[in-house]
């Protein structure tokens, strides 16, 4: 396992989920989230570095995909996931985002999301390209995860997520396509809810 001290990412960030839109679990306007549309909530998260480091590890450009699933029945609700990274990556690159996006460096990843995280299936190495263009929002992680946008959900309140943060709001859309296909984790489903803002994780909580 990586340790790491001091470290520090930054950049867009896309999802798309199983759930209706907007989803259940955003907070909208005051009103915090709840639980998932159907009960089983099915996902895909990426998230482009576009500024980060590591204990003195460059990590500037970087893609991460992270997909999963979670019943609302199990108690605790624990994610099972799969982690995809960039194949340019280098042996400490990969390293360092692999602990940071998985919550064993600590701080905001862990404290945002990776603490849900129950199992860990694979963390494999992907050629992954992530568009964060408005209105065409997409995520491809080698011929596992694929992700397009179809339009944004209009609404006048504000939209936040846990994952990359509440101070972080962005822009609710619905999925034109969220497919996965790797070992447990295989779905996909059209119409269903996605989300787009930005991030700043670091080792600080």
């Amino acid at each position: 396992m990586t340790v790491l001290a001091d470290w520090a990412v930054a950049g867009p960030y896309f999802e798309a989920c199983t759930c209706e839109a907007i989803c259940p679990c955003r907070r909208v306007g005051d009103v915090p989230g709840g639980r998932s549309t159907y009960g089983i909530c099915d996902f895909a998260l990426g998230w482009t570095v576009e500024r980060g480091h590591a204990d003195g590890i460059d990590l500037s450009g970087f893609e991460v995909v992270m997909a999963g699933s979670y019943d609302d029945g199990e108690p605790g609700s624990p994610w099972r996931v799969s982690l995809y990274i960039d194949e340019r990556a280098n042996a400490e690159q990969f390293g360092a985002l692999e602990a940071i996006f998985l919550g064993h460096a600590g701080g905001m990843t862990l404290e945002n999301f990776a603490r849900f995280i129950g199992e860990v299936y694979a963390v494999n190495r992907a050629r992954i390209e992530i568009d964060h263009t408005p209105d065409r929002r997409s995520i491809e992680a080698g011929g596992w995860v694929e992700v397009r946008e179809r339009a944004p959900v209009e609404t006048t309140l504000t939209v936040s997520c846990g994952i990359p943060g509440h101070d972080h709001p962005g822009t609710e859309v619905v999925a034109e396509r969220l497919a996965v296909s790797d070992g447990a984790l295989r779905f996909a489903v059209s119409g269903r809810c996605g989300f787009a803002s930005d991030f700043a994780y670091s080792a600080s909580v």
